[in-house]
């Protein structure tokens, strides 16, 4: 809702008159994950508007330019009960419309999915939200509709799996059953760059980003109706060599590449409109030997980078205006065992390092709240071999892992005082053949 027009703007511009000089331009953005009801926003505290599903909102009162704007939840859903958090909410109007706000609305997981490598399927699970135990949905595993299943993530509003294929190099969608959390393959599969290795979406559900190991690139596919996937103008992107994990910040403004075999971070600023990639100043960043994943914390404000080789956590401050980033001090931290997944709580309060090599065992940290430094919490068995992939619930009460060698899948309940671990009833459970990766919906 544009009130100020570029004719307008032409006119005003020569002293003409005809044109009022307090037009406004407006204030919105999408929400994502919204299963309840009652889901009220807020701007500058006076512009109220009630949200009955999820996708596009924009407010009824406009802003005038050079004047703030601030959207808040003024009212939480209910039925069943979620927190929603808002994201890019707050600025000044500088001659434009406001489309970026995201409203990002979570629950405790219901399901987890697990990508199971030489199975080639996909096993399911329904969480005891009181426990954190699975339990085998009715019809797991599921028949992966590719080859070698590497990786995998659900998209914001719950509706859809994607997998990454890595030996048949396809991406894959399967519908959620949101009742019973089976898995319906669609007849969406795409084709990806060589040896896909990663796969993750931006907060607002507009793109996927798929990681192609053998060819050192990033392709990108815009999300249409019923999961459609279409390669962006210019993909697939080039990046360094090996890239190996992919991650979003938190405001869906850059992504993040962890290239294991040139030792660095590819990153990428998004652009919101058309999806395509371009590399930021300063990129590709140093990190440690055979770097294998990365996460950024909740607030957008760090990131850490799993290095296997080296076993070390890099550890990194982000520059929210640039993507960039810059090691903090004392970075990387040495480890106790060559860590190979990485996973922070939705409060980023703490890191959870999956440890491989003779330990297999997780560690935590605690995340100093002003400069990202990590202190070592504590250290525990993780109950399986080899763990290759962490999860954490968005409730943030449990941690769970795929276990590749000894095929299961662990959980640990989170104590939320201090971030330790410990094993949930029944864990580990039973997967499929070389579990490699996990997501929670």
């Amino acid at each position: 809702m544009k009130t100020k027009t570029l004719a307008c703007l032409m006119i005003a511009g020569m002293a003409l008159g005809g044109c009022p000089l307090d037009a406004k331009y407006s204030v919105g953005g999408t929400v994502v994950g919204l299963a309840g009801s009652g889901l009220v926003l807020e701007d500058n505290a006076g512009d109220s508007y009630s949200v009955t599903g999820n996708g596009a909102f924009t407010f009824s009162t406009g802003v005038k330019n050079n004047d703030a704007y601030s959207v808040t939840v003024s009212t939480q859903p209910s039925n069943p009960t979620q927190t929603c958090t808002v994201r890019n909410g707050t600025g000044t109007i500088d001659k434009a419309e406001i489309t970026n706000v995201i409203v990002v609305c979570t629950q405790p997981g219901q399901f987890a999915y697990v990508a199971n490598q030489l199975s080639n399927d996909i096993s399911a699970y329904v969480i005891d939200s009181s426990t954190g135990e699975l339990t085998p949905v009715a019809g797991s595993p599921f028949t992966s509709s590719g080859t070698t299943p590497a990786a995998l993530t659900v998209d914001p509003n719950k509706a859809y799996l994607y997998v990454a294929n890595n030996s048949s190099a396809t991406l894959s969608s399967y519908s959620i059953d949101s009742s019973s959390g089976a898995l319906t393959a669609t007849s969406l599969s795409v084709a990806t760059g060589n040896e896909p290795d990663a796969v993750a979406m931006d907060p607002a559900g507009r793109y996927l980003f798929v990681a192609n190991f053998g060819d050192n690139t990033v392709s990108v596919y815009s999300v249409g109706t019923d999961a459609a996937l279409t390669a962006v103008t210019g993909s697939p992107f080039a990046v360094e060599v090996g890239p190996s994990s992919l991650q979003v910040d938190p405001f869906g403004n850059y992504l993040y590449v962890t290239n294991f075999s040139s030792a660095d971070i590819s990153v990428l600023a998004i652009d919101a409109t058309t999806g395509t990639l371009t590399s930021v100043a300063g990129s590709p960043f140093a990190a440690g030997t055979d770097p294998v994943s990365i996460t950024i914390d909740p607030t957008g404000a760090f990131a850490y980078v799993a290095n296997e080789g080296g076993a070390s956590i890099s550890e990194y401050s982000v520059n929210s205006s640039t993507g960039a980033l810059t090691a903090v001090s004392g970075s990387p931290l040495s480890t106790t065992s060559d860590p190979l997944a990485l996973a922070a709580d939705p409060e980023g309060r703490f890191l959870y390092a999956a440890n491989v090599t003779a330990n297999n065992s997780f560690s935590s940290y605690s995340i100093t709240p002003t400069s990202g430094v990590l202190a070592v919490a504590s250290t525990v068995a993780s109950g399986g071999t080899l763990p290759v992939s962490l999860a954490v619930d968005p409730s943030g009460l449990y941690l769970y892992s795929a276990n590749q060698n000894s095929n299961t899948v662990s959980v640990f309940a989170i104590d939320t005082a201090n971030g330790s671990l410990t094993a949930a009833p029944g864990s580990p459970i039973a997967a499929e053949n070389q579990p490699r990766a996990i997501a929670i919906d």
